[in-house]
């Protein structure tokens, strides 16, 4: 197998055999993200693909989950990517799910038929950086949609089948009134959308983004741990998709969340209330993203 640059996967990820169908990320000009900054952006020929499938047959013998990196594989010509989850399904007869990154502006290229192909080829859960439900929110990091193109990007990928899989941040819209809009904004969208599962993972600035230098000058300010909390309580309370996998357990949240909604929806509050009357311990500021 081999790679180019640094390779990232969601946490649920970590069985999976990690194949790079493309370097970098197709967009790559959201603000706060510094993930593909080392890479310019291409598609990996299909003999390049074809043959690290081959290497991973004679390294594993056998898998049954894969990740296709790197961070928006739907940007690939369908038929490529159509290519690649037929070698993949030959190739490994154990084999019962291929996922990956999806982005809005990638996703809104494709035709409904193209999803629906995707899908029944063997492409089962796609990861959407919705971040926010805030038009206001979406332009100031440069994601490339606006709030209705989001919901529209996530709502075909439902529509289609996908498994899948949104994640927000919490804190990108700042403190104050800005916090408690994005809060709503956000919940509403993904109400809209109907994704079975929710990631709420918490803003930490990355050096040498555009967000991160805002944050060192001052431009920018970061929420404060019951800032945080109480934004995260705020999208828990409003959130009605129903069923609803809601996870607040990254490394960079500051108290680990994990539950079904809405059965789980009240015990989760009471540990943030908890934690925001002090009775309940929060992950020190040094130990987040670690």
């Amino acid at each position: 197998m081999r790679y180019e640059g640094n390779i990232y996967r969601p946490p649920g990820e970590w069985k999976s055999y990690l194949l790079q169908v493309t370097v970098g990320c197709s967009h790559n000009a959201c603000t706060f993200c510094g993930m593909y900054k080392d890479k310019r952006y291409r598609v990996r020929p299909l003999e390049e693909i074809f043959e690290d499938i081959a290497l991973a047959k004679a390294a594993y013998g056998d898998v049954n989950r894969v990740f296709l990196c790197d961070g928006d594989a739907v940007a690939m010509d369908t038929a490529d990517l159509l290519a690649v989850l037929k070698k993949l399904y030959e190739t490994f007869p154990s084999l019962e799910r291929v996922n990956a990154y999806a982005g809005p502006v990638s996703t809104l290229a494709r035709t409904d038929g193209e999803l629906k192909a995707l899908r029944e080829a063997g492409l089962a859960r796609l990861y959407l950086g919705v971040e926010s439900g805030s038009d206001t929110v979406l332009k100031a990091v440069r994601k490339g949609v606006d709030a209705a193109g989001m919901l529209e990007a996530g709502r075909r990928l439902v529509s289609a089948g996908f498994d899948v899989w949104v994640m927000v941040l919490i804190g990108l819209a700042g403190p104050g009134t800005a916090s408690r809009a994005h809060a709503l904004d956000t919940a509403a969208m993904v109400n809209a959308m109907g994704p079975r599962h929710l990631s709420a993972l918490t803003y930490i600035p990355e050096r040498g983004t555009v967000l991160g230098r805002a944050v060192e000058r001052g431009e920018f300010q970061l929420l404060t741990a019951r800032e945080a909390l109480e934004e995260t309580r705020l999208l828990l309370e409003r959130l009605e998709v129903n069923p609803l996998h809601f996870t607040s357990d990254h490394a960079s949240n500051y108290l680990p969340l994990k539950g079904g909604l809405p059965e789980d929806r009240g015990r989760l509050l009471t540990l943030i209330d908890q934690a925001l009357a002090g009775e309940r311990g929060v992950r020190a500021e040094q130990w987040r993203g670690l």
